[in-house]
């Protein structure tokens, strides 16, 4: 791997040692520089794991992608620089209640003073990585978040400022590789029970919030609070993705 090209492609000129400090500012800074997006299954194009296509994808050609391709780059970038970093498959939580099947999300466990919990591809996610053992809460802004026991699962939870706690996904602590997820990939790219399917998404942290393409609208949210912007044309969309998340489909 490329490293000096991955860390600008992600605008990071820090330390990379192996320590807290260090992922913590990493996994800021990916945030911060890749989208999570799910543009070229609505172009028809089919998504690889492989090591060498995922980095030309989301380095090379300066794209985002989803939780396979984000947290499986970012694990072997965390690898490469000496991290222990091990694959958890990950069951999303539904909104009426229950989680996804197995291997519906990729998330990561770094193993450093303790174990901590990091994860660059859900979207709208924790910004910060989570102690893992920790059943205390975790603030970070105006979200806080805890990881739950529940039997062999452990549950990541969210509270917004002045809401409920809500799960986000549970998730056991088995190793797996990169291709045990290939199967759900190809279900999220093809089938159309999958909410990848269902519109085009292309969504990015920023340090005051957070910007998103959302089908034909333009969202932008701020501790000020959410602005929305109808986008006219495929031309108008092309330049909102160029101009706000650098992408050029």
């Amino acid at each position: 791997m490329d490293v000096p090209a991955y860390l600008e492609r992600i605008g990071y000129t820090g330390p990379i040692d192996v320590s807290p400090e260090t992922l913590r500012a990493l996994h800021l800074a990916h945030l911060y520089a890749v989208p999570f997006e799910n543009l070229d299954i609505h172009l028809g194009r089919p998504l690889s794991l492989d090591g060498a296509a995922l980095f030309d994808k989301v380095v090379t050609r300066r794209r985002g992608g989803f939780c396979y391709e984000l947290n499986g780059l970012f694990c072997a970038l965390l690898r490469e620089l000496g991290f222990r970093v091990t694959m958890l498959s990950a069951e999303v939580a539904g909104k009426a209640g229950g989680f996804s099947a197995a291997f519906d999300h990729l998330t990561l466990r770094v193993d450093l003073d303790g174990p901590w919990l990091a994860d660059v591809g859900f979207g709208d996610g924790f910004r910060l990585p989570v102690r893992l053992d920790d059943a205390a809460d975790q603030p970070q802004g105006d979200t806080a978040y805890r990881i739950a026991a529940d039997g062999d699962y452990r549950v990541l939870m969210r509270r917004d400022t002045g809401g409920d706690w809500t799960p986000q996904y549970r998730f056991t602590l088995q190793a797996h590789a990169l291709a045990d997820f290939a199967d759900r990939c190809l279900f999220h790219q093809t089938s159309p029970e999958s909410h990848f399917t269902q519109g085009r998404l292309c969504t990015l942290a920023t340090p005051g919030g957070r910007v998103t393409l959302s089908g034909m609208r333009l969202i932008e949210t701020t501790h000020a609070g959410r602005m929305e912007t109808g986008i006219a044309s495929e031309a108008e969309y092309a330049a909102a993705l160029r101009a706000r998340f650098g992408v050029i489909e």
